[in-house]
């Protein structure tokens, strides 16, 4: 099931007060310093270790106070006085939960696990990447190296945090769905959840998750230094 809790530890490395470390992926980077996850029935949140105490106290304070979700663009209720705290840049999207049933992979769609055969249409995957923490990772094929794929941009025991790619060329076409649908499906197998989240300003990724029947539930919004 996903909940704002599942969202928050899924995507970021939490210390045992519950406050960033940093994110969840096998090069991981600093993260915001005040994430708020609001579903209709709950809230949770989170504040990056760097954040003087003072400053989390009052930004702890105001998140308690923040209600459920009851529209998925309402804006946090303390907004204002987070942005006072924290003179950081906004980030702000939909999370998403994939359909109990998905359907099956059509047979082009393969499991990558070297990282040489992205380094033709994707740059920046470096040895070892899969293995520690990117995997699954689904992908279409032409002539032996894949042009479109889906991975584990974040991930945890629980759950996984999708990652999609598709080379300029070969875009329009309907592979980013099909390589999704595949991901979320190898992720169930393994006995995790699968997550989908995207800023509102991402027309083409609001787009795919349209394609895909994900349903929204939850609304991100954080602040990063």
């Amino acid at each position: 099931m996903s909940t704002p809790e599942l969202h928050l530890q899924t995507l970021f490395q939490l210390n045992d007060a519950g406050r960033i470390v940093s994110t969840r992926e096998p090069h991981a980077s600093h993260g915001p310093a005040f994430t708020l996850v609001r579903s209709p029935k709950r809230c949770a949140w989170a504040v990056h270790a760097g954040v003087a105490h003072a400053t989390a106290r009052e930004l702890n304070r105001l998140a308690q106070d923040e209600p459920p979700l009851s529209r998925l663009r309402d804006e946090p209720v303390h907004m204002s006085e987070y942005q006072t705290l924290i003179a950081g840049q906004v980030h702000s999207g939909p999370a998403f939960s994939f359909p109990p049933a998905l359907p099956p992979p059509p047979a082009e769609v393969v499991a990558i696990w070297e990282e040489r055969l992205l380094e033709r249409h994707f740059q920046g995957w470096m040895e070892g990447e899969i293995s520690a923490g990117r995997a699954p990772v689904m992908a279409v094929l032409d002539r032996g190296y894949p042009v479109s794929i889906c991975f584990s941009a974040r991930s945890s025991e629980a759950a996984a945090e999708a990652g999609v790619e598709t080379a300029a060329d070969y875009r329009a076409r309907g592979l980013a769905a099909t390589v999704t649908a595949a991901w979320a499906m190898a992720v169930k197998a393994s006995s995790r959840v699968p997550l989908y989240s995207t800023d509102w300003s991402n027309t083409p990724s609001l787009g795919l998750a349209r394609k895909l029947g994900l349903e929204p539930y939850a609304a991100a919004w954080s602040l990063s230094i």
